[in-house]
């Protein structure tokens, strides 16, 4: 009896101890369905960020963040105003206005949640950039590279797309940067690439200028997509990026340097080449450039080379030649005739 009894336990035992460590069918099923699903979300959402019909409708600053819409806007506003203190911007209202209204039509094609602030930074360098919160920056020096407004609008979508994706805060977040209050969003990145540099004492350590390259390629897409949206050739993008290949080819080793924490520029200009085929549908014609484009860059040169005049030192001595003295006059209007085109002089 008593040995019945025992193996009737023993028997019960393995029961529970196979029952605990098994799942009903209906539990395995429920967990195939739950992992469907979650692929399916994911593939969702990656798909939203490549339809550009779905910009507005989509969170792309989604992502672990510690910090709120509000202290990224505070923080940017306090960056900028150091900036301004510091650096000479563009006051000139045609140049100011133009360059702002460019820049809030792309905003309005883009998924940024945030108002943007747009100015204009005299300085030669040629980039642009963005503060967290909206505060961005374009320099005159990209304004007068460019040769169309498409080229312009394109850069500029590039760091709407850096504030729209929240990446700053995301990657101040993960922990790459030690200080949360400089964290600029710069197109060419690095410290060469700070258009301010030269324009304003802001002294910011390379470290935090440095941008994941999963970052960069996802602010080229977004980018693409807000100036595809805006009605802008989205070619112009490549345009711009083949002009920084070119000088990189005259100049070996000056842009590898600006763009070492971005993706390099040959395989920028092939992805830009494969999404625009991909992922945004051909349309009878775009914008390529206007002619308040010409009107305003012309604008800026002439704003630029009266500035460069007026720096120079009038105190400095001068050499006055009087009138008839030796052949200064002859020779001027030779050398006159011989820029305009080239002549043969018989012995």
């Amino acid at each position: 009896m008593r040995r019945t009894l025992a193996l009737a336990a023993v028997s019960l035992l393995s029961l529970f101890a196979f029952a605990a460590d098994t799942k009903p069918p209906e539990t395995k099923i429920d967990e195939k369905k739950s992992d469907e699903k979650k692929t399916e979300e994911k593939e969702k959402k990656v798909s939203k960020k490549k339809d550009p019909d779905e910009i507005g409708n989509r969170d792309v600053g989604r992502g672990v963040n510690f910090y709120s819409i509000e202290k990224e806007i505070g923080l940017g506003k306090a960056l900028a105003q150091d900036i301004e203190r510091q650096a000479k911007i563009v006051d000139d209202p045609i140049v100011a206005e133009y360059v702002n209204r460019v820049g809030q039509n792309l905003v309005r094609n883009s998924d940024a949640k945030v108002p943007f602030t747009i100015k204009v930074v005299d300085t030669e360098e040629v980039n642009a950039f963005a503060l967290p919160g909206g505060f961005f920056f374009v320099n005159s020096g990209l304004m007068l590279r460019a040769e169309s407004e498409a080229e312009l609008a394109g850069v500029m979508a590039h760091e709407i797309a850096h504030v729209a994706a929240r990446h700053g805060t995301r990657q101040a977040t993960r922990g790459q940067i030690a200080q949360l209050s400089t964290i600029p969003l710069i197109f060419m990145g690095g410290w060469t690439g700070y258009g301010i540099r030269q324009a304003a004492s802001v002294a910011i350590p390379v470290g935090f200028l440095q941008f994941s390259r999963g970052f960069e390629s996802e602010a080229d897409l977004l980018g693409l997509q807000y100036l595809y949206k805006t009605g802008y050739d989205p070619g112009a993008f490549v345009d711009f990026f083949e002009k920084i290949q070119s000088a990189e080819k005259r100049k070996p080793g000056t842009m590898s340097k600006i763009f070492s924490s971005h993706p390099p520029t040959g395989d920028r200009i092939e992805n830009a080449q494969k999404n625009i085929q991909d992922l945004l549908k051909e349309r009878p014609e775009y914008v390529v450039t206007t002619s308040e484009f010409n009107d305003v860059k012309a604008r800026l040169a002439s704003l630029q080379n009266r500035r460069k005049v007026d720096n120079q030192d009038l105190n400095r001595p001068t050499l006055r030649k009087a009138p008839g003295s030796s052949s200064g006059d002859k020779d001027d209007n030779s050398k006159g005739d011989e820029d305009e085109r080239p002549t043969l002089k018989r012995r």
